[in-house]
């Protein structure tokens, strides 16, 4: 039987690191270099051929294509202005050429959204983690530097497709678990000596969110490519503000006033610390968790690029073919306490009785509509219509 989309991604990207010591190493702090034993292991994912074809489309604009160059001073991004047409956003690729024939790297962000292998390999990565994964490529001239010594504020898996690159990677973290809302404050400095990590093709370093580093493309004629995979995962602070708009509307404690005009008063601050009180155990509910699960659920189906399990001229399925919910498409399955359940995906909820759970839950590992039974063809029918079914 054939391997699912997210078992292959996950042997692409990690090798033979077990699931298990995946997800702990994600838990962790501590970077991983992983060496590789096949030069050409991620040659099927992307090339310098490939950037070149993506150059020379309209898709090649601004903010998605970008520039850096280690050796400017102040910001290492190059100005837009050097590298795009006048007065748009769409790439001047002359200009991008002489830019990098002069050390700039290439940065194309997001590039899952444009290339189809690297669209499927992120949606099995996604399907692992069950948060969105993004890829952004780097191509670096031979000897030069994209940006300087910095922390990502999310996980990130470096993939080194072709050329090297010596990375230097520091133990301490200077800012614990930073997120989006983290500003980058240039007076943070590393600490101790750092750790030379030579990359060679078929190479992977995962590198926690905090972890400060810096990488220069070794001397040579080739440039180095990479992949950059990054883990978008939704931190806590992210998902309560989410939920505490909703919340806010049955919560009356949440509602509040902040009682302003007793600050200055002697017992002005115990007042609004028992009213703080309130509120937080208006989070403390049964349904709260599995709220904010769904909403991280529902995120995932809903914020990446969907992609169906069908084709634009898809024949609709017969009895006898084999199906099941399909593995591209994010979907969750909410079973309801009385019965039934609730199938959300990108295009939203669908509520389906006890006899189409049962359906759903035999296409999970495939099955016909024949096997099913009275009404399931048409059940599958309409799925399938909808990209949410696939055949087997």
């Amino acid at each position: 039987m054939s391997a699912t989309l997210a078992e292959d991604a996950w042997n692409l990207a990690f090798g033979a690191l077990s699931l298990e010591d995946g997800m702990a190493m994600r838990e962790g702090t501590a970077w991983r270099l992983m060496p590789g034993n096949d030069p050409d292991r991620f040659a099927a994912l992307l090339s310098v051929a490939d950037l070149d074809a993506f150059l020379r489309t309209d898709a090649a604009r601004t903010p998605r294509v970008s520039m850096a160059d280690g050796n400017r001073k102040g910001s290492a991004g190059l100005p837009v202005d050097d590298y795009i047409e006048e007065g748009g956003d769409r790439v001047d690729l002359p200009a991008l050429f002489a830019c990098h024939d002069a050390g700039a790297s290439l940065i194309v962000s997001q590039f899952n959204e444009v290339h189809g292998p690297l669209a499927r390999f992120c949606r099995g990565l996604e399907k692992a983690f069950l948060h969105g994964v993004q890829a952004n490529i780097y191509l670096t001239p031979p000897g030069a530097q994209g940006f300087r010594v910095h922390f990502d504020t999310h996980d990130v898996l470096v993939m080194q497709v072709s050329g090297h690159k010596a990375w230097r990677v520091w133990d301490h973290i200077p800012y614990a678990a930073p997120t989006r809302q983290t500003p980058w404050a240039n007076h943070v400095v590393t600490e101790g000596e750092p750790r030379d990590v030579p990359m060679g093709p078929g190479d992977t370093l995962y590198l926690p969110r905090g972890v400060m580093h810096e990488a220069v493309a070794q001397q040579g004629e080739a440039p180095s490519l990479h992949i950059t995979v990054g883990f978008m995962e939704p931190a806590l602070g992210e998902m309560l503000r989410n939920l505490l708009t909703d919340l806010e509307a049955e919560a009356p404690a949440l509602r509040a006033a902040v009682p302003t005009w007793r600050l200055a008063e002697p017992d002005g601050v115990a007042l609004l610390r028992d009213r703080l009180v309130a509120a937080l155990a208006a989070l403390d509910q049964p349904d709260v968790t599995d709220r904010m699960t769904v909403a991280a659920l529902d995120r995932l189906a809903r914020d990446r690029m969907p992609m169906p399990g069908r084709s634009l001229h898809a024949k609709p399925p017969g009895p006898d073919d084999r199906l099941r919910l399909s593995e591209a498409m994010h979907h969750t399955l909410v079973p309801f306490a009385t019965g039934g359940a609730a199938l959300r995906w990108y295009g939203g909820v669908e509520k389906f009785g006890a006899q189409e759970l049962g359906w759903l839950m035999a296409l999970e590992d495939g099955a016909t509509a024949g096997e099913l039974g009275d009404g399931a063809l048409e059940f599958c029918r309409y799925l399938a219509q909808r990209g949410v079914l696939e055949r087997v």
